[in-house]
């Protein structure tokens, strides 16, 4: 089971620290339930838009490989929720700074929340824009505000915004189900829960991928155009991914150039700069703090 997966665990064990026997017990318990912390990682936190980003040709995937052995990717994506329902997720899924030593740092925190948000009012889904803008702000608070007990100064945040929906599509996707749904979400609304999220990173100097008007951009700036990107109207494929992927990838170069997988040096050394005579000096971490 991979490690963040038992940060509440770790949690639990420290609070409890004064009711075991000893420092060395309760790193026994930390070490027989984990894998060793050696890389540092990139958090993805998004609705299903995320979720997917495994899919072939996803986003997700793409920084898995280009990131692989300098940091992990952690895939927290969570189909069908909204802001208010991932707060407290997120709380879980973050370590606390009492345990920060004993956890991979999140070097960089994507955020990508919006679409369910943006769903009308009849759907549980719905949550208010004023409501979502504080809810993009708390996110970003837990682990960037010094008096949170998330606090991680190390840790690097870009947001997303949601993509645009082609409502015909997404109405007759609806309109197949069993019993059929009415629709749930509409193209200006949706943009206006985009440019919330432009407006958050704007007012707090971070780094925002406009997914909505590239891909919109890219649609020919018409619905019919987004059928090639949106297959449902809501949900991105390898084409949309790649889109977002390549804006990732240029915000992170112009923005937090130190961590640009080019950057970063490989944790573990390449097999050819391994010494093979006395391999055991050279097998050292090279993992560094940015």
């Amino acid at each position: 089971m991979y490690l963040p997966l038992f940060i509440p665990l770790i949690d639990h064990h420290l609070t409890n620290y004064n009711h075991v026997a000893g420092h060395c017990k309760t790193l026994q318990v930390l070490q027989g339930n984990m894998a060793a912390n050696t890389l540092d990682c990139i958090m993805l936190l998004g609705d299903s838009l995320t979720q997917g980003g495994w899919e072939p040709g996803g986003f997700a995937q793409r920084l898995a490989y280009v990131y692989a052995r300098k940091l992990d990717v952690v895939n927290r994506g969570l189909s069908g929720y909204n802001t208010e329902w991932a707060i407290p997720v997120f709380e879980q899924c973050f370590a606390k700074s009492q345990v920060r030593s004993l956890v991979p740092k999140v070097k960089l925190l994507v955020i990508w929340f919006g679409a369910n948000d943006a769903c009308l009012e009849q759907s549980p889904q719905h949550v208010p824009l004023p409501k979502f803008t504080e809810n993009i702000n708390r996110l970003i608070d837990i682990p960037t505000s010094s008096t949170s007990p998330w606090y991680s100064p190390t840790t690097r945040v870009i947001l997303v915004t949601a993509p645009p929906i082609n409502a015909t599509q997404r109405g007759k996707d609806l309109g197949t189900r069993n019993p059929p749904i009415a629709p749930d979400r509409t193209h200006e609304t949706t943009k206006s829960y985009a440019q919330a999220v432009i407006d958050v990173g704007n007012k707090r100097g971070i780094p925002v991928v406009d997914l909505w008007s590239a891909l919109w951009k890219e649609a020919g700036e018409t619905e019919k155009g987004l059928e090639p990107l949106l297959p449902d109207g809501l949900h991105c494929n390898e084409k949309s991914y790649t889109t977002l992927y390549d804006l990732l990838i240029t915000t992170i170069s112009e923005r937090y150039p130190e961590l640009h997988f080019d950057k970063l040096p490989k944790v573990y050394p390449a097999w050819d700069e391994i010494d093979w005579k006395n391999p055991g000096p050279s097998l050292k971490s090279r993992r560094i703090d940015v």
